[in-house]
């Protein structure tokens, strides 16, 4: 991917066990799996609909042309090499692996819906892709994702900007 053209496929990743081995080894097998990554800034929150530990978070971009369910699927064997236990939807996770945005695709079906709803209704998610890709247009809205973070109102959702550094570990 060049210096002006931007990632075809975008996902946010979430963990809030053990954080700073989680997130260095999904960036690790993503990037195995998929090539170049781009890496927003990670953000520490609380966690949303359940008690639990804060959680770190950020979106990564990358190019891929697989078929958006293939994708998906291979998202979550990355999460499950990562220790994530999926049999509570809201609890605390080893490593969360959303699909937010394939392209300008738009899907609705049992299995995925595109772009994911998380975008526009989680500071966690904006945020990071409103930096990562601030011109970009969302696939529903057409607004940019710079002018969507504009007008969120984050009052109830904190973000703390922390630095990883994938040789020397998240240090929370």
């Amino acid at each position: 991917m060049n210096a002006a053209q931007s990632p075809s496929v975008f996902v946010g990743l979430g963990s809030n066990i053990q954080p700073h081995a989680h997130i260095p080894l999904a960036l690790d097998l993503l990037e195995k799996s998929f090539g170049t990554l781009c890496v927003s800034p990670i953000y520490q929150c609380p966690a949303v609909g359940f008690d639990g530990a804060d959680f770190v978070n950020l979106v990564v971009g990358f190019d891929n042309d697989a078929e958006v369910h293939a994708l998906q699927s291979e998202l979550r064997d990355i999460e499950a090499a990562c220790g994530r236990d999926r049999s509570e939807k809201y609890a605390s996770r080893t490593m969360d692996i959303d699909l937010l945005l394939y392209g300008d695709k738009i899907i609705d079906d049992q299995a995925l819906c595109l772009p994911r709803a998380d975008i526009l209704e989680y500071a966690f998610v904006l945020r990071p892709l409103a930096e990562l890709v601030p011109e970009a247009r969302h696939p529903v809205s057409g607004e940019t994702y710079a002018d969507l973070w504009r007008a969120f109102d984050a009052r109830d959702q904190p973000l703390t900007e922390i630095a990883l550094h994938r040789d020397v570990r998240l240090t929370l």
